[in-house]
């Protein structure tokens, strides 16, 4: 069954036996924002890759960070000869090696570097406009926010089980529930994890042709 933000939280307070008056809807929905949190910390998803692509300005080496991002995977540049370059992603101090005359005009960009919370940076400054593609990693949509907690999200429709121990840990946790419970769950939460990580990281970036068909050894005793 797919979760909504509603039988998500029947099902935490049901697994708990804790009515609603310990477990508020606040509460509740603290507990499962955190848990989606380390879900999306643990494991990389498919679903949380973005592209977003833009024009960088001549004579401005800043780059404005989209709201969503978490953090960029690879930076693609398109010249004025729709030539497809990668940057090369350096530290901030190699980076001040370019800057001899900040926010003036000197080349094609080759490198690029998270600055701070709010931009990244391309060297050398860029003197066209040329067309770049940041491919990141996104905040995920929330099932606690709309239209998640009506619709389900790509954890809650599809990985329903992760989701639900993740939030019965940091349920346990907060209740300061049996100890043997908290194990129980926590253990529960780390096989989900772990077959959830093997389909995400593992068979989704296999090519059956390129890679070939994943094959379990059988043992054959000699006749």
């Amino acid at each position: 069954m797919a979760y909504t933000l509603a039988n998500l939280q029947d099902d935490i307070r049901s697994y708990t036996e804790v009515d609603d008056g310990v477990l508020t809807t606040g509460i509740l929905n603290t507990i499962i924002k955190n848990s989606e949190n380390k879900i999306y910390r643990e494991a990389d998803s498919d679903d949380n890759r973005f592209y977003a692509t833009s024009n960088l300005a001549a004579g401005s080496r800043y780059v404005t960070i989209p709201s969503d991002l978490r953090f960029i995977r690879y930076v693609q540049l398109t010249d004025s000869n729709n030539k497809q370059t990668f940057l090369e992603k350096k530290d901030t101090s190699y980076m001040a090696t370019f800057y001899d005359t900040p926010n003036t005009a000197s080349g094609t960009p080759k490198y690029y570097a998270n600055w701070d919370a709010n931009y990244w940076v391309v060297a050398p400054t860029p003197n066209s406009t040329n067309l770049i593609t940041l491919a990141y990693t996104k905040q995920p949509d929330s099932i606690t926010a709309s239209p998640g907690s009506t619709q389900g999200t790509f954890t809650s429709n599809k990985y329903q089980d992760l989701l639900l121990y993740a939030c019965l840990v940091e349920a346990y946790g907060y209740l300061k529930g049996p100890v043997d419970m908290l194990q129980y769950y926590a253990q529960a939460y780390q096989k989900a994890m772990q077959s959830y990580a093997i389909e995400q990281q593992g068979r989704r970036r296999r090519d059956e042709y390129q890679d070939g068909v994943i094959r379990t050894p059988l043992k054959s005793p000699s006749p």
